[in-house]
Parts: structure tokens; C-alpha cells; sequence
């Protein structure tokens, strides 16, 4: 077996190749590349190990034809292009805990150089002048730290601020109140948060709901001489705004590590403002953070490059290795269901129900409707997987359902997949044979036992004596064998369905006869 093969793109701790080749991937370090030269070499890799130099774009995710994977050492994916990357149907994994620490301390850092004017006091006592009496800082005890974003970095800031007997108030969306009450701050929107902080640090992504999020008009909901300190991404403050603030007065301090444009221009207007510290994006520069994440993105992407593992994944849902030989033969069951539904229904698909039963219903549901819409989505594109099915799901207005029930039924295990079309509904369900082996079981109301492999034909007919030997003799004439050879009915001498597999692929000229046979009313070849 080909081992998977990995490209380092960035300067990363060398311990990561390391991990790679002990974990069974090839692995090239080739830090510094320009885009042309990675677009030339891409092409070779399954996998893209990154920092933030690396831009993975349209035009280099087009060129990385064999790409399953891109990790990022790190959290922010700013110069991963995700939406095309999950049409591509390449998994992006970033780090997002391995520099958690580091970027915590570096945000309570510039709290207190900022309550404290610590760089601009030590360049006037470097230079000579002891401006003892220019500095008048302020205590952190007691004072309020307005937490805007509290997930893993918010909340590691939270606790230090809070052992420095800080008062914390914080603004998260996805901030509950149980959570609010474990971490030990209070819950607030965040038009209260900036009246009442003396001090506010940023700890949330970047997004469209983000952006500028200390905007000028939310920086004039401050009170008077807070501080803010943002080491979270650039672009969620108004620099310009801020810079006018701080001019004025109102905003007592700031302190940046990161920048909207990263590195700024020499002439950035927050340059020499007074009571304004930068640092040039040190959140993750320590060097406990960088062989952390470094580690963690090698263990990663070998874990899905070798073992289908899913870990930190932003455009697929998480599957440790652990999970995945349990789910396998699951999706597979899933894919074969969602390839017949979708090469037997007629009409536009609207919306497809995935319900699970028995023992299917205790595990993860996402990775097996991500497989049901890859077997699914087969009939619209031949580089459908299971990271872009959901998306070109989504891309055609498919309402997807997935439902989970607790009730006992016929099976130990069944699936069942539903489409509706515009032309009424289709479904069939399926088990596993000896908790491996995936089996039809029902299609379209109809019981049927049969293994869904290879090259096969699918015949409705009304049942009658006689029809099975008229379409053997037939499959004979043209030279084609049967494998197996599979029956249902709803009743006696009602309609019926013969599903068969073959050894070879049927022509167009067998499917045209088999329609002519007394008795048919569908024919269609099938392929798995």
C-alpha cells in the first residue's frame, strides 16, 4: 500500500516530520516556497501541513489534485480558503488548544503593560531621562476586564484575571449561563459589557459578524478610560476609530498584537499614538506553543491520512480513530443506500431523511449523513467525498434530515434513507450481517435481502410463473453471468422486484431488451 504523502510548507519544529514518518506518511519540509513553486509540487501530496505563511487559495487547491487534508499549526485559517476547500472535498483541521496558554498569558501581559505603560517607561529610562513622575498607572484589582469571546483562550484569560481579583464580565453568544457560572463571570450583552468594563480584551474569530466588531460606534459605548487589548485576530477593531479615541482621551490605553493588515505599513496611523503598545503578533511565540502545535497538527493529519481519524476538523464533523472502525462499516452501509436511492429516483430531489434504529441510533449521526450524501451526490459529480457532499448538498437547496429513533424494530441495526422528489417519495433501509457486512433489507416498501456491490440490475415486474427463467435466458444470450440473484414482492402476483448482480457492466441494448420482456415495468442498471 501507497503510504500517504505530506508536505511541510512552513518552517514548523522538526519533531512534526518526525511524527509523520513514525506514523506511516512520506513527508517533504520545503519551508519558503512561492506560490508558483508550491502550485507546480502540490499536485504529489495528500496532505498540506501549514502555518500562516502558506496561502492555500483557489488557484493552488485547484493544482492539488491528490490533496485530502490541510492542518494548520495553530488556530486562525484566515489564509485557508475553506468554502473551496470543502468543494474540493479536502478535510482543514487547525490546533486549536496548542497555544491556547501561550496566547492567554501574552493578552494578560499587555493588560498590565497597558494599565502600567510599561514600554513607553522603559524607553524613557533606556534613554536617559527617569520619567518617574510622566507614568500614573492603575491596579488591575478590583477593576472590571470585559471579556468579548469566551471560549478556550477567553476563558484561560478569564481565570488569571480572576486570580488577580479582577471582576470579569463577558459577551459569547455561545456563552451559557451554566458555563458563565463555572467559569465565574457574568453573562452579559455586549452593550453592557462596554459599560461597565475598565478594561476589554478580544477573544473571537474573525467573521462577518465580528468584523469591526469595536467599531466607532461601539467604542463610544465605553466608559472613559477603559483600556482594550486585543490578541485575537486584526480587523475586529476600527483602527482608525481607535487611533481618534485615544487622541481624545476616552480610550486611556490599547494595546494591539495583531493587525487588520498584517504587517502594517510603516505609516499606520496607530503608529506613535500616545498610550498605544504593539507587539507583532506574538500570541503563539513561545516556544512551548510552537512545538505543541507543530505536534499536535502532525498527529492530526497522520491520524486521518492513515486511520480515517477526524480531529479538529472545521469543514467535517470530528471522528477520532477510535470511532472510525466502528462507524466504518456504517458508512459504508450509508454511501451503497444513498447511491441506490440516488440512481432510483426520478424527479427533482427536495429533501432527504436519514433515520437510524436499533444500535445505529447510539452512534454519531454526522459522519453517516455526510456518507448517505456522498453515495447520494455520486450521480451529480465523479469527485464527490465525504467533506463535499454536505456542500454540494447545500449548493442545490437539498433540505437534509437526520433523525434518530429509540424504538426497537425488526433489525438490531437499520438505516433508512428517504428521498422526496417531485414526483412523491423513495425509500430503502438496510442493516449489517454480522456487524460488517452491509445488507439491503427494504426497497421502496418492499422486503429484499441483497448485497449492494459492483455492477447490478434492478427490475420491477408484475409477478408472475415463468419470469425469472425469461430473464436468465436473456442475461445468457447476451453473455452476461449472474452473480447472485435477489427477489421481493409485495404480494402474490403483485408487483414484484428482482435485483441481480453481474460480472460486468450492462449495455444500453440489455437494458432496452429487458424492457421489452413481458411483465417489466422498469429497468436499471446500477453500479456501486
Amino acid at each position: 500500500m501507497t503510504k500517504p504523502k505530506v508536505l511541510i510548507s512552513d518552517k514548523m519544529d522538526p519533531n512534526a516530520a518526525r511524527i509523520f514518518e513514525e506514523r506511516g506518511c512520506d513527508v517533504d519540509v520545503k519551508p519558503g516556497m512561492t506560490p508558483d513553486e508550491l502550485k507546480a509540487v502540490i499536485g504529489q501530496y495528500d496532505g498540506l501541513a501549514i502555518r500562516s505563511a502558506t496561502k492555500a487559495t483557489k488557484e493552488i487547491l485547484d493544482a492539488a489534485t491528490n490533496l485530502k487534508v490541510i492542518g494548520r499549526a495553530g488556530i486562525g485559517v484566515d489564509n485557508v480558503d475553506i468554502p473551496y476547500a470543502s468543494s474540493k472535498g479536502v478535510v482543514v483541521m487547525n490546533t486549536p488548544f496548542g497555544n491556547s496558554i501561550t496566547t492567554a498569558e501574552h493578552a494578560i501581559a499587555l493588560i498590565f503593560a497597558v494599565a502600567r505603560q510599561i514600554p513607553a517607561a522603559d524607553a524613557g529610562t533606556q534613554a536617559g531621562t527617569w520619567p518617574k513622575n510622566d507614568f500614573m498607572g492603575v491596579e488591575l484589582t478590583g477593576k472590571t476586564l470585559g471579556l468579548i469571546g469566551a471560549g478556550n483562550i477567553g476563558s484561560i484569560v478569564a481565570s488569571r484575571a480572576l486570580g488577580l481579583k479582577m471582576k470579569v464580565v463577558a459577551f459569547d453568544p455561545f456563552l451559557t449561563e451554566e458555563r458563565a457560572i463555572e467559569l465565574g463571570v457574568e453573562k452579559a450583552d455586549l452593550d453592557t459589557l462596554l459599560g461597565k468594563a475598565d478594561f476589554i480584551t478580544l477573544h473571537t474569530p474573525l467573521t462577518d459578524q465580528t468584523r469591526n466588531i469595536l467599531s466607532a460606534e461601539n467604542l463610544a459605548k465605553t466608559r472613559k478610560g477603559v483600556r482594550i487589548v486585543n490578541c485575537a485576530r486584526g480587523g475586529l477593531i476600527d483602527e482608525l476609530a481607535l487611533k481618534d479615541m485615544l487622541d481624545s482621551g476616552h480610550v486611556a490605553g490599547a494595546a494591539l498584537d495583531v493587525f487588520a493588515q498584517e504587517p502594517p505599513a510603516a505609516d499606520h496611523p496607530l503608529f506613535g499614538t500616545r498610550n498605544f503598545i504593539c507587539t507583532p503578533h506574538l500570541g503563539a511565540s513561545t516556544t512551548e506553543a510552537q512545538v505543541n502545535v507543530a505536534l499536535q497538527v502532525a498527529e492530526q493529519m497522520a491520524d486521518y491520512l492513515v486511520n480515517g481519524g477526524v480531529t479538529n476538523a472545521l469543514n467535517v464533523p470530528s471522528l477520532s480513530a477510535e470511532e472510525a472502525p466502528k462507524l466504518k462499516p456504517y458508512m459504508a452501509l450509508a454511501e451503497r443506500l444513498g447511491s441506490l436511492v440516488g440512481q432510483l429516483a426520478h424527479g427533482n430531489l427536495t429533501e432527504i431523511s436519514i433515520e437510524r434504529e436499533g444500535a445505529a441510533a447510539e452512534l454519531s449521526g454526522k459522519p453517516i449523513e455526510a456518507a448517505v450524501l456522498c453515495g447520494l451526490m455520486k450521480q451529480y459529480s465523479d469527485t464527490v467525498n465525504m467533506v463535499n457532499a454536505p456542500f454540494l448538498a447545500r449548493e442545490r437547496g437539498l433540505d437534509v434530515r437526520s433523525i434518530r429513533h429509540e424504538r426497537d424494530g425488526a433489525y438490531n441495526t437499520l438505516l433508512r434513507v428517504t428521498v422526496a422528489t417531485s414526483q412523491g417519495d423513495r425509500s430503502v433501509a438496510g442493516t449489517l450481517f454480522g456487524a460488517e457486512n452491509p445488507r439491503l433489507v427494504e426497497i421502496f416498501g418492499i422486503g429484499i435481502e441483497a448485497e449492494l456491490a459492483g455492477h447490478m440490475l434492478y427490475i420491477v415486474n408484475q409477478d408472475a410463473p415463468g419470469f425469472i427463467g425469461r430473464i436468465g435466458t436473456l442475461l445468457g444470450e447476451h453473455g452476461i453471468n449472474i452473480g447472485t440473484f435477489n427477489l421481493g414482492r409485495r404480494q402474490a402476483g403483485g408487483e414484484a422486484v428482482l435485483l441481480l448482480s453481474v460480472d460486468q457492466a450492462i449495455p444500453d441494448e440489455v437494458v432496452k431488451a429487458a424492457c421489452a420482456v413481458e411483465g417489466v415495468k422498469m429497468v436499471k442498471a446500477l453500479a456501486f
